[in-house]
């Protein structure tokens, strides 16, 4: 047998070693993989299912399918408490409230990368230590603040507290912008455009993906919000949903699947929000680690 020929199978052999070894690595992955799935599966199984259940009905069989499916406890959350309501004032103070923080957050890292100087520079610092002071350490002097302008227990003054927002959105997108090719903006300015046109038409589309993974964690984060809604709203017309969930715990007593269900309630748009943009997170992900 010729030298070419044994190197042949050695090689062949090899080759298949080494699928088998990658074969098995997949099988293992896959189950460690579906182990943790379901592992965080069963909490949402455990809220999910105990809406369809009575109080006793839950307390023998917690993790079980109901012995009787009721839909009650739904009914009696569009009843007696404000749903819609709630619903409808979180959707107002997400969709502005993540609006003006992307809107602020990219014409802020536009800026950055525009004109480079000390001043630029000076602002950044001060954007950087601003995001890395806790939230909840400022709550008093910006309740103080708008109460001396009449936002609090509105929710024009709750949108205006997620405008903090703008400074992550501003992180997130000025790394995206510098990996930009510098060239097209001289271009414009030559053939005579201005900042904010070069702004509208060259830059926002360029940094669409990194946009989209902003909002979406942006909305997540402002629908799921509690400390800042519950600080800045009293009034029961102005509560988000998310004020209601935690309504429903009582002092003493708790009607559990009860809770639960507005616990759905209350998760239900935000999941499919997520579940319909999960796509495009990964895209703008994968564009801004590749980009450059």
């Amino acid at each position: 047998m010729s030298s070419a020929k044994v190197k042949r199978n050695i090689g062949i052999r090899n080759e298949t070693a080494l699928s088998r070894h990658e074969r098995r690595h997949s099988v293992v992955r896959s189950i460690v993989v579906l182990a943790i799935t379901l592992i965080c599966a069963v909490p949402l199984w455990y809220i999910v299912i105990n809406t369809f259940k009575t109080v006793g009905d839950m307390q023998t069989n917690p993790l079980g399918l109901p012995r009787q499916w009721t839909f009650a406890n739904y009914q009696n959350a569009f009843e007696n408490v404000p749903i819609v309501r709630s619903l409808v004032n979180t959707a107002i103070v997400t969709v502005f409230g993540v609006f003006f923080q992307v809107l602020v957050g990219a014409l802020a890292a536009y800026g950055m990368i525009l004109r480079k100087s000390f001043f630029t520079t000076f602002i950044g610092m001060i954007l950087m230590v601003a995001f890395i002071i806790p939230g909840q350490s400022t709550l008093i002097p910006l309740y103080r603040m708008e109460s001396q302008v009449g936002l609090v227990n509105t929710l024009e003054g709750l949108i205006v507290m997620y405008l903090g927002g703008a400074v992550f959105c501003y992180f997130l997108i000025v790394g995206y912008m510098r990996s930009l090719p510098f060239e097209l903006i001289e271009a414009a300015r030559i053939d005579g455009a201005g900042a904010l046109r070069i702004f509208w038409k060259i830059i926002l589309p360029l940094i669409r993906p990194i946009l989209t993974t902003v909002i979406v964690f942006q909305t997540m984060g402002t629908w799921n919000d509690f400390m800042t809604a519950n600080v800045f709203i009293s009034s029961s017309d102005l509560k988000t949903i998310v004020l209601q969930v935690y309504n429903a715990v009582g002092q003493f007593t708790t009607d559990w699947p009860s809770f639960m269900t507005i616990t759905v309630l209350a998760l239900l748009p935000v999941f499919v929000f997520f579940i319909f943009c999960q796509k495009w997170i990964v895209s703008g992900l994968v564009a801004g680690s590749v980009k450059g």
